[in-house]
């Protein structure tokens, strides 16, 4: 495992309530073989970029972060979300812990755990090779309910994602979605999270729409098709939970 820590940091966001899993832990923290589904992003993050992890908290903040640092030995930068107004939000609460020297930002999500350092990986090096402000890990599914579906121009570039609540019934035709996963230039991270607004059927700042700000001011945008669905399932239910846990007893069976 190559270990491209140096110009890299990752954010994960962390801090929804998950209200669907119908329980009072914070979602992040339910666990996976006995593991809070959150240590296992942390440590695909940490194969990838060291120390440079920031995580973003705010449901049960101080309860997700005994639980982490006291599983992991190396301290990790914390960031507080106060309010819940988005993933736009949550990264802009992070953008101030990156350190200076970091050329580009990768975002994962707390709640998707079975996605592996290997892929992430091949996205920041896809990202680079390419000289991209913005590459996405997207997936191909025969029911994308539920996701960001990639919209693209005539010419096959990506111009938007349109979120499941904001999409058109031909858009929710699409199979091609948003993995949720980014490799952002820190540079144009910034400029854009600025220009974001909340005009849409939830009233949140959405980081997708960083998308269509990147194609609109004409910077070069790409994605990276990921080879295996699965590792890209977010635990939002508690059925996805069990979905989730299952798919990992697998894995590990495979690996020992």
């Amino acid at each position: 495992m190559r270990n491209i820590a140096g110009n890299v940091a990752v954010i994960i966001l962390a801090a929804g309530k998950g209200t669907r899993m119908k329980s009072g832990n914070a979602k992040v923290l339910h666990k996976i073989l006995g593991k809070p589904m959150v240590i296992y992003v942390v440590e695909t993050a940490k194969r990838v970029a060291g120390n440079n992890v920031i995580l973003v908290v705010g449901n049960q903040a101080d309860k997700i972060r005994a639980i982490v640092s006291e599983k992991e030995n190396d301290e990790l930068i914390y960031a507080a979300q106060k309010d819940q107004l988005g993933t736009g939000h949550a990264v802009l609460c992070a953008l101030p812990y990156i350190p200076e020297h970091i050329e580009d930002v990768v975002i994962l999500c707390g709640d998707v755990p079975l996605l592996s350092s290997d892929t992430v990986i091949r996205l920041i090096d896809d990202h680079i090779r390419a000289k991209r402000d913005i590459s996405l890990l997207a997936v191909e599914i025969d029911n994308p309910t539920g996701y960001g579906r990639l919209i693209l121009d005539e010419d096959l570039h990506v111009s938007k994602i349109v979120e499941e609540a904001d999409a058109t019934d031909e858009q929710k035709r699409i199979k091609t979605i948003n993995a949720g996963i980014y490799c952002v230039k820190k540079e144009f991270l910034l400029d854009s999270l600025g220009k974001i607004k909340s005009d849409n059927a939830q009233a949140e700042l959405y980081l997708t729409d960083i998308v269509e700000i990147g194609y609109r001011e004409k910077k070069v945008l790409g994605v990276l098709v990921g080879r295996d669905f699965e590792e890209v399932i977010g635990v939002n239910t508690c059925q996805d939970l069990i979905t989730v846990e299952a798919i990992m007893h697998k894995r590990l069976g495979k690996i020992s």
